[in-house]
């Protein structure tokens, strides 16, 4: 079982990244990412509205992640 200070990071197949644990996530410029949930699923198809969140868009558009098992 994983301590609670560990982070895990799933690809889901043709969707987002789950991250599991405690991380900080910021803008280039150091402030902040508004985190709402956890865990947080980060966008892959850069097509999010709420990117660098995942809101569902991948789906829509019929995004394939690249490489086998991706």
């Amino acid at each position: 079982m994983p301590s609670k200070d560990t982070v895990i990071i799933t690809p889901y197949r043709d969707g987002p990244l789950l991250v599991r644990g405690s991380v900080d996530l910021t803008w280039p410029d150091g402030s902040a990412v508004e985190r709402r949930r956890s865990p947080v699923a980060l966008c892959r198809c850069g097509k999010s509205k709420l990117r660098p969140l995942c809101d569902g868009t991948h789906k829509l558009i019929g995004f394939r992640a690249p490489g086998a098992g991706a």
